[in-house]
């Protein structure tokens, strides 16, 4: 059985980021895996409600796994909370990859949701910093490896492990 992965919308071309636009990553093997049926596209923001376009939003006092917890909150640049709204993208992209098998994910890196190798700091001063969203450390506590768009090569290698 092929390995099935779930992709962030913008990714693939939809225009579902906060500012309305997209993040597409033009690699082949991504059409390639479209083909075989291998993706499960979506947009865990667009899953729990939110509109495009949306307010920037950051993780505030800490990243995604803190926020799991309690001890950080996603805010909007108006000061805004929204974590549930970003808590509840998380558990919908949870149950999106579980429900249609898939084992691994690649993500938009810098998003409070999908960030897996950064984040922004917080600020809104366009600084990032190391650390993962909610989603992805949710996906990640329940046993979904999450690559960033930059690792599209590490991810391409860890298809073919698992494919054999």
């Amino acid at each position: 059985m092929k390995t099935k992965i779930l992709v962030s919308a913008c990714l693939m071309g939809f225009k579902v980021r906060y500012n309305g636009q997209d993040k597409p990553l033009l690699a082949d093997v991504l059409t390639r895996w479209q083909q075989e049926n291998r993706l499960v596209i979506h947009c865990p923001e667009l899953a729990a409600g939110l509109s495009t376009p949306r307010l920037p939003a950051e993780l505030v006092g800490g990243g995604g796994l803190a926020a799991l917890n309690g001890s950080a909150n996603i805010l909007e640049s108006d000061g805004t909370d929204v974590s549930q709204h970003y808590l509840l993208a998380a558990c919908l992209a949870l149950k999106t990859a579980q429900e249609s098998g898939c084992r691994l994910a690649l993500m938009t890196d810098g998003s409070p949701t999908c960030g897996s190798l950064k984040i922004y700091d917080g600020t809104f001063q366009g600084r990032t910093q190391p650390g993962m969203g909610v989603a992805t450390a949710f996906l990640r506590q329940h046993g979904i490896e999450v690559y960033a768009d930059s690792e599209i090569s590490a991810l391409i290698a860890r298809v073919a492990e698992l494919d054999g």
